[in-house]
């Protein structure tokens, strides 16, 4: 006895192929932007040691370079791979400006918190 009321979607699923291809590109973009990333935070970490830059200006550029580069992939993954890109703008902002605060509040809390214990440290 066949059931009636299982629903075969594949078989309702009118995709061209111009779709596929614009999918398929976005995917491979997101792909090689986040391994792009990656790959930079990985060999900045290799060749660039703190122990001889630790009173320069350059250790704090990279420290703050890393923060963006994973907030760019976080906000990545989230508006791709949580299909948050494809809501309109004002939702996005929405789901978005919390986060965005909450990151803001957790650095300044720990910019705050480094500069007592440094102050501690001296006395």
């Amino acid at each position: 006895m066949e059931r009636d009321d299982i629903i075969e979607y594949s078989l309702h699923a009118h995709h061209s192929e111009e779709d596929g291809a614009k999918l398929r590109k976005k995917i491979y973009f997101v792909t090689v932007l986040l391994s792009v990333i990656t790959i930079i935070e990985v060999l900045v970490g290799v060749f660039i040691s703190r122990s001889a830059n630790e009173g320069t200006n350059l250790w704090e550029s990279i420290k703050i370079g890393y923060i963006i580069l994973t907030l760019i992939k976080a906000g990545y993954i989230v508006l791709i791979f949580m299909h948050l890109g494809d809501e309109r703008k004002h939702f996005k902002w929405v789901i978005l400006a919390p986060y965005i605060l909450f990151l803001l509040y957790l650095i300044f809390i720990a910019l705050d918190e480094a500069v007592a214990v440094g102050n501690g440290m001296t006395m």
